[in-house]
C-alpha cells in the first residue's frame, strides 16, 4: 500500500555536546520517509529543495524505495536549520533557520502520489498541510505532526487541518500548550475534540500515549530504551513514518485502536535507532529484522505476570 509523506525536506547543522557536523540531510518529510520506508514501497515524497540541495541525500533515497515526483525542484536556496543540543539531549537551541524555498511553496502531487490511501503531513505550516489534503484525492487515512509555531503563530488554520485529519500526533509540551492544560491524560482527550478520531502524545524517553474515540481507549507505551542518545534530531518525525510505514504494510487504511496501539508501539522502536548517529545515517540502514528484533526486546522489557 502506498503513502503519501509531505512537509519539509533540507539541509541541517547539528551540534552536540560531542560534535559539530554540517550538510546533513534534513526535514521532517525526509525522517518520516526513510521510516516508512523500512516497511512499505512506494512512499512518496513531497516537498521542495533549491539549487543546492545535495545529490547524494536525493540518491539515498530513491535508493531506499522513496518516490521523488511530488518533490519540486526550485532555483533558490534550500532549507536550512542550525541547532545545538544542550548537555542532557532533551533541550536544544535552534541557532539559524532559512526558509528560503520553503516561503513560497504550494505542495502538487502527480497522479500516483495522489492517489495515495495513507497520508501523513508531516511538520510543515497548516497552510501546506490543507494544500497537500486539497490534492490528496485517495486519501483513506491521515496522519499529522505540528509544532509550537504553529501553534502560536497559525492556530486558526491549525484547527482547520485538525478537522480533516484522523490522526494527530504532538509531543507533550505542545500538547499542554494547544490543549491548555499541564495534566497530559486530559490534554490528549482535548485535542481528540479538536477533530481527529486518535491523538498520540509523544513523551520522549518516557515513551508516548494514545487516545482513541472510547472512553476507556487509552494506551501508554514504553520507549525502547537507549543506552546512549547521540543525535535525538528527527526522532519525532521517524516514529510518526514507522506508524504510517506499518499500518501500510498490514493493509491499514481504516485502523482501530488495537491497530494503532501496535502501529505505536513500531514507531517508537523505529524512532530509537534515528537517536543512534547524527541526522539520517541510522534510520537509512535500517532493515525489517532490525526493527522486529527490538520489537521482540520491548515487549520482554514491558510484560509481566499478574
Amino acid at each position: 500500500m502506498s503513502i503519501l509523506i509531505s512537509g519539509s525536506i533540507g539541509i541541517d547543522n547539528i551540534k552536540t555536546p560531542s560534535d559539530f557536523q554540517e550538510g546533513l540531510l534534513g526535514g521532517s518529510v525526509a525522517y518520516a520517509s526513510l521510516a516508512a520506508s523500512v516497511f512499505a514501497n512506494p512512499v512518496h515524497l513531497c516537498g521542495i529543495i533549491g539549487h543546492d540541495f545535495p545529490k547524494a541525500h536525493l540518491d539515498l533515497l530513491e535508493s531506499k524505495g522513496i518516490t521523488l515526483d511530488a518533490l519540486e525542484r526550485h532555483s533558490g536556496e534550500s532549507f536550512t536549520w542550525t541547532g545545538e543540543y544542550h548537555a542532557d539531549m532533551n533541550t536544544r537551541d535552534t541557532l539559524k533557520v532559512g526558509i528560503n524555498v520553503l516561503e513560497h511553496w504550494k505542495p502538487s502531487l502527480p497522479g500516483a502520489a495522489a492517489e495515495a490511501p495513507i497520508v501523513v503531513l508531516a511538520n510543515a505550516s497548516p497552510d501546506n498541510q490543507g494544500q497537500t489534503l486539497d490534492e490528496a484525492k485517495g486519501a483513506k487515512f491521515v496522519a499529522m505532526d505540528t509544532m509550537d509555531l504553529w501553534i502560536s503563530i497559525a492556530n486558526d488554520r491549525l484547527h482547520e487541518v485538525l478537522k480533516r485529519v484522523d490522526l494527530l500526533v504532538i509531543n507533550d509540551g505542545e500538547a499542554r500548550e494547544f490543549a491548555g492544560t499541564s495534566n497530559l491524560v486530559e490534554a490528549g482527550r482535548l485535542l481528540r475534540e479538536k477533530g481527529p478520531r486518535f491523538v498520540v502524545v509523544k513523551r520522549g524517553e518516557h515513551g508516548s500515549f494514545l487516545f482513541g474515540p472510547g472512553e476507556d481507549e487509552f494506551f501508554s507505551c514504553s520507549a525502547y530504551p537507549l543506552k546512549s542518545v547521540f543525535d535525538p534530531t528527527g526522532a519525532g518525525d521517524s516514529f510518526l513514518g514507522g506508524m504510517a510505514g506499518w499500518l501500510a504494510s498490514q493493509g491499514k487504511f481504516d485502523p482501530t485502536f488495537e491497530d494503532l496501539k501496535t502501529a505505536v508501539a513500531y514507531g517508537s522502536v523505529t524512532a530509537s535507532f534515528t537517536c543512534e548517529a547524527f541526522s539520517t545515517r541510522k534510520i537509512e540502514t535500517v532493515s525489517l529484522v532490525d526493527v522486529e528484533t527490538r520489537m521482540s526486546e520491548l515487549r520482554k522489557y514491558t510484560s509481566y505476570a499478574g
